[in-house]
């Protein structure tokens, strides 16, 4: 590993010291270049070695899964597929995340497709975090697709984070639940200078008694731009709560475009949209206590994605 491979791993999954932990898999710039399993949760790579296979086995518990992506290539576009299959009565964490390190004028871009299959009572936290520096023109583009399917009682919580450096990025989130399966989804997202992200939630309350709630907090700052989509489907007894809170200063801006479809009369759906400016009262709280207005803009900018 190198050092700047070292300061990638830090920002994405918060840990440089992977290769002491139990269960990952280091992919950099399209290849494997370390991997650690167990006889509870197995990871294969797919025949076109284009991406993995993960197993968790019935009844694992407290199963921690790192998967993080580095791309320091200039140029190239990698595409990976992740499939994870999880276990009856599972409980486990998965961290995952892609860092891009791209100093030249040619384009670096990762498209990541994660899928998650839960079998009956299976419980994941899934933490997805994306990070780009560099000084170059060259584009630094991430496009996550992730797929959700929930068996009965199924649990999944996913914490998507995106807060630096990325120029694109387009992330699309489908999801399928059945009956009393739950589905938490938190993102967070700060754009700045020119950069583009847009956001696509399409989730499908089959089941009775599904639910899930859905949090975006973003941030559009200097001349960026954001999009908020959301298309919820509820056909059966069953509870959706999505929330869009966006702060834009400068010349940053946000479009929110919230769907709602109720196809049962028991279907309780409910969508808020929130875009604005800093509260003026707010940052005179903080400069009455000696910080200067930047300081007070940036506190409430860290707080509010906290």
């Amino acid at each position: 590993m190198e050092k700047i491979d070292n300061k990638i791993l830090e920002e994405v999954i918060g840990n440089k010291d992977i290769l002491n932990e139990d269960i990952y898999n280091i992919r950099k710039n399209g290849k494997c270049v370390a991997r650690k399993d167990n006889p509870n949760i197995k990871i294969v790579s797919k025949e076109d070695n284009k991406g993995l296979d993960i197993y968790v086995k019935d009844n694992t518990l407290f199963g921690i899964i790192h998967i993080p992506v580095i791309i320091t290539e200039s140029g190239l576009k990698d595409v990976v597929e992740n499939d994870f299959h999880i276990g009856k009565n599972s409980n486990i964490v998965i961290l995952s995340g892609c860092g891009v390190h791209n100093p030249s004028d040619k384009k670096s871009e990762h498209d990541g497709i994660h899928r998650f299959y839960l079998d009956k009572n299976a419980k994941v936290k899934y933490v997805e975090k994306h990070y780009a520096e560099g000084n170059g023109t060259g584009k630094k583009i991430l496009n996550p697709i992730t797929e959700i399917y929930l068996e009965e009682n199924a649990n999944l919580t996913m914490d998507t984070i995106q807060i630096s450096g990325v120029d694109y990025s387009e992330r699309k989130t489908y999801a399928k639940l059945k009956d009393n399966s739950t589905l938490t989804i938190t993102e967070k997202i700060m754009t700045r200078a020119s950069e583009k992200a847009i956001t696509d939630f399409k989730i499908n309350l089959k089941g009775q008694n599904s639910s899930c709630h859905v949090t975006s907090r973003s941030v559009a700052t200097d001349n960026s731009y954001q999009e908020f989509h959301s298309d919820v489907v509820g056909k059966n007894k069953c509870y959706a709560h999505v929330e869009c809170d966006a702060i834009i200063k400068d010349k940053g801006r946000i479009k929110a475009i919230p769907e709602i479809y109720a196809k049962d009369v028991e279907a309780n759906l409910i969508h808020e949209a929130a875009i604005g400016k800093i509260a003026k009262d707010q940052l005179m709280k903080l400069m009455s206590l000696g910080m200067t207005e930047k300081e007070a803009e940036k506190a409430i900018i860290e707080g509010f994605l906290k």
